[in-house]
């Protein structure tokens, strides 16, 4: 496990991306997490700026980015003071001590230097000048000395290239590529990230620190790519319009970390993709609203904070009965909060969170490669019962990254729509009986002439209407609509473990990942304990209930202040317990294990 750490400037998250991508053509499993600075830009320096990207990887199955790092490489002092603390004891931290200056020192709050007291003690510290060795590799390309200094992630990512065996043939060309109208930037970052692969292979590096060989990962044979969440989901998204045979169209407004979903879908306009970026929250659910009474999907995206102003217009497509696919890219809260760090707090604001009795589907993805998957779900549900479905995914899995089986297309079961076309008794709340939703007539189709709005309607007409006792009729339909979707979402299923016993840990979205492995470990140790991981939140599973009943203790971990476990509560009345963790960081598996076995003792 490595982290690469540095000013936001120093390009880690592109060193990042890099060795992940060489990680996968060496065929191991992998998994990321990249945590970027909340402000835009940071004091050069200051801890507040810090840019990080870990990546786990090996050659058993990978879940999660991991706990503590082995290796960590720390571009400046600031880098190292976030990060230290993480770092496994014993474990290696590459510093680049040309940045220790005096200056950077007081920027990152040290009083003393690190490099010269006990602060490295309990680790294996590798003191290489790297901005020295760089400017001295890249010398010959006369760059300016700022210029020059930008390459020295290259020459830190060679280095770890040499201590993992990696081949530099990938980066080499990705380089060429990127900088092809300026060789001469392309030529030196590639002779930076070769002198420190020599530096490593002339056997400059400390005698106990030498290469390591990872083997490839028993996976099931296919072809692979890595994905993040957002590309996932976007190609999600597009695949469920295909299925369902619609045009797609995703109206959104940018919101860290929601936008790089817009950057994503806006380079697939070839299929049938129509991508807008409205002026604000409101405009851009309104105009999703618009393209779903047309006759296309509408789409619209973003965090917490965002979906907060969408709500209103939320409740205008519950209340027309429209197919609405809502994506909310989880941050950290509330308000501003911290918009670059994870967090799973709008459990609550997705099922409850807007006026009047107004029930959507919800559902969640638990990884970044899921995301494909449930966009494909969230976009069933929303075609087939007329209804705004919200889509919960987070700041961790849309940036991470992990290996993704490309599936076969042919193994799709397509789920086409059905617009009303006949006149015939016709009136746009019209509802088929089994899924209670009201027809879809696209606007134009002759003698389907009508209109929807936000007032209260018939139900045997469709017209406004104030009576109260179809007031309450409209609203339990509505309800009765969503619940019904329980009939139809396959049966809750346990991940790891059997279906009874001492205790379940219970999670959703990107706590799978800790969740399974730290079940998995203490299953190894002979503790009698079972994941249980959902992904449909709202409604529940129908034999949701019968699980978590069939053992004696039922322990929900999310992060967030124990929002599912009070809503597992509420509907079952279970004695559930709660483990919650609002740090913008994701759980660790220690801290899982030591739940797991506090839960047991007890």
């Amino acid at each position: 496990m490595v982290r690469f750490a540095g000013d936001s400037g120093d390009g880690m998250q592109l060193t990042g991306g890099q060795f992940t991508l060489t990680t996968a053509l060496a065929e191991n499993d992998l998994a990321t997490f990249p945590d970027f600075p909340a402000e835009i830009r940071a004091p050069a320096g200051t801890t507040y700026g810090v840019s990080a990207f870990q990546i786990n990887f090996g050659a058993r199955r990978i879940k999660t980015a991991g706990d503590e790092p082995d290796v960590l490489v720390a571009m400046n002092p600031a880098a190292l003071k976030v990060n230290l603390k993480d770092l496994k004891e014993g474990g290696l931290v590459i510093l680049d001590t040309g940045s220790f200056t005096e200056r950077n020192l007081q920027k990152a709050g040290y009083e003393k230097n690190p490099l010269e007291d006990e602060t490295l003690a309990p680790y294996r510290p590798v003191k290489i000048d790297i901005s020295r060795l760089t400017l001295e590799a890249v010398k010959e390309f006369g760059l300016s000395q700022k210029e020059a200094l930008r390459c020295k992630n290259l020459w830190t990512l060679g280095l770890i290239y040499w201590m993992y065996g990696r081949d530099r043939k990938a980066t080499t060309a990705w380089l060429e590529q990127k900088f092809a109208k300026r060789p001469e930037l392309a030529k030196s970052n590639i002779a930076a990230m070769d002198a420190g692969h020599a530096f490593g292979e002339t056997a400059e590096m400390p005698a106990e620190i030498g290469g390591f060989t990872i083997g490839e990962a028993d996976i099931e044979p296919g072809l692979y790519r890595t994905v993040t969440g957002s590309e996932a989901l976007a190609w999600g998204l597009v695949a469920g319009a295909k299925l369902a045979g619609l045009k797609l169209t995703f109206a959104s407004y940018p919101i860290t970390p929601a936008s790089t979903l817009l950057h994503t879908l806006a380079k697939l306009k070839a299929y049938d993709v129509v991508t807008f970026q409205a002026e604000d929250e409101i405009a851009a659910v309104c105009a999703a609203i618009g393209a779903s009474y047309a006759g296309t999907l509408g789409v619209t995206s973003s965090s917490g904070p965002g979906l907060a102003l969408k709500m209103e217009a939320i409740g205008l497509a519950i209340s027309v009965e429209l197919p609405l696919v809502i994506v909310n890219s989880q941050r950290a809260g509330p308000s501003t909060g911290m918009p670059t760090k994870t967090e799973q707090s709008d459990l609550f604001q997705a099922v409850w969170g807007r006026n009047a009795d107004s029930p959507v589907a919800v559902v969640a993805s638990r990884s970044s490669s899921d995301c494909f998957d449930v966009a494909i779900e969230a976009v069933r549900l929303a075609t087939k019962y007329m209804t705004p479905v919200i889509l919960l995914t987070d700041g961790y899995i849309a940036n991470a990254s992990e290996p993704w089986r490309l599936p076969d297309a042919d193994t799709f079961e397509p789920m086409p729509v059905v617009f009303r076309t006949d006149p015939e008794g016709f009136h746009p709340f019209l509802r088929d009986e089994k899924t209670l939703a009201r027809a879809w007539a696209v606007p134009g189709t002759p003698g389907l002439e009508h209109r929807v709005g936000g007032l209260e309607k018939d139900y045997d007409s469709g017209h406004i209407s104030y009576d109260p006792v179809n007031h309450q009729r409209m609203t339990n339909v509505r309800a009765e609509k969503i619940q019904g979707i329980a009939r139809d979402i396959p049966p809750q299923a346990v991940e790891l473990g059997e279906a009874k016993g001492k205790l379940a840990v219970v999670g959703w979205g990107s706590t799978y990942g800790p969740i399974d492995r730290a079940v998995a470990r203490a299953r190894q140790d002979g503790a009698d304990v079972a994941h249980i991981h959902v992904r449909h939140i709202w409604p529940l599973p129908a034999n949701l209930k019968a699980l978590l009943e069939s053992f004696d203790k039922v322990l929900v971990a999310e992060m967030n202040n124990g929002q599912l476990a009070t809503l597992l509560r509420s509907q079952y009345q279970l004695p559930i317990e709660s483990l919650s963790k609002v740090s913008g960081q994701p759980f660790r598996i220690s801290e899982i294990e030591a739940a797991i076995r506090r839960a047991l003792e007890n």
